[in-house]
């Protein structure tokens, strides 16, 4: 999935977004997506095409725009088997059936009137099966002190099973470590994540200091985006690391409830952190 944050200025007439197979200028190369919003005809509208071999192929319509000039967006991409879909802040808008294979697509351009807060490449929620929905896209939110590191956030009512723990963000060019514990009333960890740089080693680590490392590939470089979903589920936490599931740790539903606080530390600059 692929979300696009920013903003559509006054005077804007056009902007596209292209899923193109290359880069080149000249020749120019296949696109096998292009979004095209049209703001300056007397009939605002939306088109979606796919160029190959330097030929557009018969174009798709929609008449309305459900963006607005002057007004910031959050638009999601998804891309499923054979088709892709699009929502704009929060409500399905679109539809597009593959033209060309989605396996050719390497590059990502974004063209004309718009404003961009940032892209995201984002992954599925490996915890829902089978669901049909768009998956949840928080804005990144940039510079903000709510985020910065170390940070802290409440959890005034603790954990509950079926919640998910969201922490998104760039990894700093030379990271040590990175960090994520969860504290309780007494300001006891019962558990907390840590990713050392140094031996490129994942563990969960207990009150006690006890280490337990997690089997899984180490998924976090530097200048690198990452993401960390923490589900809670009756007698502990799962953990999946940009997309993949990689273990879990054990914690008394008691224990989970009496949680206050996520701290979060180290080496890494934070877009979100939801739960």
């Amino acid at each position: 999935m692929v979300m696009l944050q920013g903003a559509v200025p006054l005077n804007a007439h056009r902007f596209q977004v292209d899923f193109q197979c290359g880069c080149s200028l000249h020749p120019r190369p296949d696109i096998a997506i292009h979004f095209n919003p049209r703001f300056h005809t007397t009939k605002p509208h939306v088109i979606c095409n796919s160029l190959y071999r330097g030929r557009w192929q018969v174009e798709a319509r929609w008449p309305h725009v459900a963006l607005q000039r002057g007004a910031s967006f959050l638009i999601l991409f998804l891309f499923g088997n054979e088709e892709m879909k699009v929502s704009v802040n929060g409500q399905h808008f679109l539809h597009y059936r593959y033209r060309l294979p989605l396996s050719r697509v390497d590059t990502l351009g974004i063209f004309g009137d718009i404003s961009v807060t940032a892209v995201g490449f984002l992954n599925i929620n490996p915890f829902v099966e089978g669901g049909s929905e768009y998956p949840v896209g928080h804005p990144f939110l940039l510079r903000s002190p709510g985020l910065e590191v170390p940070c802290f956030h409440a959890l005034p009512r603790g954990l509950w099973p079926g919640q998910v723990i969201i922490v998104r963000g760039l990894v700093l060019p030379e990271p040590k470590d990175f960090t994520l514990s969860l504290r309780d009333e007494a300001a006891h960890v019962p558990v907390t994540l840590r990713a050392s740089f140094a031996d490129r080693t994942l563990a969960w680590v207990s009150r006690w200091g006890r280490k337990k490392l997690i089997l899984a590939p180490f998924l976090f470089y530097p200048q690198r985006f990452f993401e960390v979903l923490l589900l809670c589920q009756e007698g502990g936490l799962k953990l999946a690391l940009n997309g993949q599931g990689v273990g879990a740790t054990s914690l008394g539903q008691q224990v989970l409830e009496q949680l206050r606080e996520l701290r979060i530390s180290g080496s890494v600059q934070l877009y979100c952190v939801h739960y």
